[in-house]
Formats: C-alpha cells, sequence, structure tokens
C-alpha cells in the first residue's frame, strides 16, 4: 500500500487545525460571536483504495449550491459560503440578524490522479469525491529499490 499523498494546505487568514483544537472549549462560550464561526473548518476523512483516493467531508446544513469545487493544476480546493437573514418585525421594534459562513479547503494531489474525472456527491452534510487513480501512472511511479 502506498502512502497518501493528498496534503491539505491551511487557509491564508485561518488557523491551524491545532489551534482551532486548543481554543476549541472556548468556542462553547461564544457559539454565536464571530469568533466560534471563523474558528471552525470541516472535518475531512481521505482513504487509498487501488483505484482511487475517496475523500468526505463534513459540512452539514448546507446544500449542493453552497458548494464550489475547482481544479487548477495540481490544487483541489473545496470551499462553500452560505449567508442567511432573519428579519422579526413587531409593533414597537424591528429587529434583523444576518449571518455568514464559509469555509475554504485545498489539497495537494498526487499525479497520478485524473483531476478531470473527479465526482462529487452531497448527501447527508456529507460531501464525498471520488479522486479516480490512473492506474499506469500508479504503477510507473512505483519502483523497487534492492540493496545492494
Amino acid at each position: 500500500m502506498s502512502t497518501l499523498a493528498l496534503s491539505a494546505r491551511l487557509p491564508r487568514l485561518g488557523l491551524t487545525s491545532a489551534f482551532g483544537d486548543l481554543l476549541e472549549p472556548w468556542n462553547d462560550w461564544f457559539q454565536d460571536s464571530f469568533t466560534a464561526k471563523t474558528l471552525t473548518l470541516p472535518r475531512v476523512n481521505i482513504t487509498e483504495n487501488n483505484k482511487s483516493y475517496d475523500l468526505s467531508l463534513v459540512a452539514p446544513g448546507l446544500t449542493k449550491k453552497d458548494f464550489k469545487i475547482d481544479v487548477d493544476g495540481n490544487l483541489l480546493t473545496i470551499s462553500a459560503q452560505k449567508e442567511e437573514s432573519k428579519e422579526e418585525k413587531e409593533e414597537k421594534y424591528t429587529r434583523q440578524e444576518y449571518n455568514y459562513s464559509s469555509f475554504s479547503r485545498t489539497f495537494t494531489l498526487p499525479e497520478e490522479v485524473q483531476s478531470d474525472k473527479i465526482d462529487a456527491t452531497y448527501d447527508g452534510g456529507i460531501l464525498k469525491l471520488v479522486l479516480p487513480k490512473n492506474v499506469k501512472v500508479a504503477e510507473k511511479n512505483h519502483k523497487a529499490i534492492t540493496i545492494k
């Protein structure tokens, strides 16, 4: 089994997951604040089999329309943004609330991934991508080294 070659690049303005985990206890205190929403990045699981890399990204509460998936060279970027607004009108006041949340995750693709054949589905709050491998490239890159 080869080592997993997909590597995540951290967002330019976000915190690393280590800092996110470190600050997680305080996120509960600020559930409705701007700070709590900017510290959240969806969790990603990546598995490999003989034919593909399978990527699962947990992002409940979104729709297919909220996501944007781009491939630029060997970089795969998954991003989403969602805006919501609520307005409550009463006799003596009007209250408006706005919520904007977004994230972006970028991954470096191994050269054996066929980027033009990536398949994506979103169901039950989980975005799933199948990144098919070009078997010929994978075999070409595999080399056993003998010890002299």
